[in-house]
């Protein structure tokens, strides 16, 4: 990987616009996650496990206070999937976290699809 990759991604869920912005470098992933526009929201950092660690994923969050939870969970599977350390940044004005949880999931995969189709 000679320098930074990265996908824009755009997906229409109850009538209303998610974007993500993705980069990815040789160490490490990053992904803005948001409602309407493109905005900087709750910041999660997550680092992907060893294999002989016991103990649940390490996360935590680096900004922020609303949608914590979605925001470690979608860090720690994008550290895990991508082998490397995770920063996920979610934006959601409209929607609790349960209803905006699958729909960031969902779009989390499908840039990530995008990405290795690039590759």
């Amino acid at each position: 990987m000679s320098r930074a990759r990265i996908v824009q991604e755009k997906m229409i869920e109850r009538d209303t616009p998610f974007l993500s912005i993705y980069l990815e470098t040789k160490n490490a992933s990053l992904i803005l996650l948001s409602e309407g526009e493109d905005q900087l929201g709750t910041l999660a950092v997550a680092i992907p496990q060893t294999r002989k660690m016991v103990g649940p994923p390490l996360s935590s969050i680096l900004l922020g206070d609303r949608n914590m939870m979605i925001a470690r969970v979608l860090a720690e599977r994008l550290a895990e999937r991508m082998k490397k350390i995770a920063l996920v940044s979610v934006f959601s004005k409209t929607f609790g976290e349960r209803e905006v949880g699958p729909i960031f999931l969902k779009l989390v995969e499908k840039t990530i699809r995008m990405e290795e189709g690039e590759r």
